[in-house]
């Protein structure tokens, strides 16, 4: 008898003879029950007869399922977002998983990742449906946003698991009212701001400044005069909270005014707050003070800058002063050098000589015998002055001019005796 199996398909199955008319059905492949999870083998059995017969039996094989797959979340980071002071357990969204896996290997639940010592956060899942809750108001002042890690584990043993990042946006409500630092609502400003009688139309009274702790449109403040003694004397810049005036103070306008300046966001709905400044017309203000309080108020430099500023300046100065005068000295050096020098200047003749009878060209010299007080001039020969080289056309005709002077040769003084006394 034959047994065999009908190839119906890619069927990882095959049958091994055991002993006499017994086989055994095996595997001959892995198996993976996410991919197949039943399969139907049909076995044909046939005799070895002239007319062989044959009999079939088809036989269901299920695979049973093993934890081999972890949880795999849908994103690899949520983002939610949730008003500032909402009130606790209020659903904002939800986080999906899921698992290859059947039965309890596929069962997933949700739980958030908490360090030991960690407070408990603002928000929770839900361990079965993985729906994400707020537990507590949110201030948007204080916390911008939370980020938590949720944690996504199987049933099985032992068991696998996913994480995701959670992140929670907290928008701002307009829940926060601008605030008037000045004039101080204490009353510091209680003696006002005086104006000259003779201030013109866009005089600087003052200026009200205010924040606001909420963000974006809802911290966006403008400015308003709703309530003073003249409406048409005073303005206030709708954007910058400065007081000016509308117009010149005249004589006949009041001398004291009280201005009720409102300040108001752009929320919804729109939150307020509202300052008081008092202004007395005075005499006696310069001109000077005057166009400085028309004027627009500049930005005042930074001293300790300035300061550096000024240092690095005079540095660099002296600097370039002191190498320009080292330059200058270097130059006249070199061309002083250069110049060649001053020659002395002889007579031509004896004639041009004032004193002695001989010339100028002739040297004497005096001796001393031994014993006696008699002194002899003796005659030695021409003095020549010596000349550098490179002697100039001038310089070395009065040099010809001395060597052979107009007195002749043949005069020749031996000697002279003097009596010393």
């Amino acid at each position: 008898m034959i047994l065999e199996i009908l190839e119906t398909g890619d069927v990882p199955f095959s049958l091994t003879a055991a002993f006499a008319n017994h086989y055994e059905l095996r595997t001959s492949a892995a198996l993976d029950r996410e991919t197949t999870a039943e399969y139907n083998v049909s076995i044909v059995a046939t005799d070895w007869g002239r007319a062989r017969l044959s009999a079939r039996e088809s036989v269901s094989v299920r695979i049973a399922d093993v934890n081999d797959n972890a949880p795999r979340f849908t994103q690899a980071a949520y983002s939610m977002s949730v008003s500032e002071n909402e009130a606790g357990a209020v659903r904002i969204g939800s986080v999906k998983a899921t698992d290859a896996d059947a039965g309890a290997n596929g069962r997933v639940r949700y739980a958030l990742v908490r360090e030991e010592g960690e407070e408990r956060p603002a928000v929770s899942v839900d361990a079965e449906s993985g729906a994400v809750s707020v537990v507590r108001p949110l201030d948007y002042e204080e916390v911008r946003a939370v980020e938590v890690t949720v944690r996504a584990a199987d049933g099985g043993s032992p068991p696998r698991s996913a994480t995701a990042l959670l992140r929670v946006l907290v928008r701002d409500e307009n829940d926060n009212a601008p605030v008037v630092l000045h004039p101080p609502a204490d009353g510091g400003a209680a003696l006002g701001e005086l104006v000259p009688r003779r201030a013109r139309a866009g005089y600087l009274v003052a200026k009200v400044v205010a924040v606001d702790a909420d963000a974006g449109q809802n911290a966006w403040l403008c400015y308003e005069l709703a309530k003073a003694t003249e409406p048409g004397l005073f303005r206030v810049g709708l954007h910058s909270g400065e007081v000016r005036t509308a117009r010149a103070v005249g004589e006949r306008d009041a001398a004291r005014h009280r201005l009720v300046v409102l300040v108001r966001d752009r929320g919804r709905p729109p939150r307020s707050a509202s300052a008081t400044l008092a202004v007395a017309l005075a005499d006696g203000f310069s001109e000077g003070h005057l166009r400085a309080s028309e004027e627009a108020p500049a930005a005042e430099p930074d001293g300790r800058l300035t300061l550096y500023l000024s240092v690095c300046l005079a540095c660099v100065s002296a600097l370039f002063v002191a190498g320009a005068a080292a330059a200058v000295a270097a130059k006249v050096r070199r061309a002083r050098r250069g110049e060649p020098g001053t020659l002395p200047t002889f007579p031509q003749s004896a004639a041009d000589s004032s004193a002695g009878s001989l010339p100028r060209s002739y040297v004497y010299d005096v001796r001393l015998a031994a014993g006696t007080v008699n002194s002899e001039f003796r005659f030695l020969g021409p003095l020549l002055p010596c000349f550098p080289a490179g002697l100039p056309q001038g310089a070395a005709e009065q040099r010809s001019s001395l060597s052979f002077g107009s007195f002749p040769h043949s005069l020749f003084l031996d000697s002279f005796h003097v009596m010393l006394f």
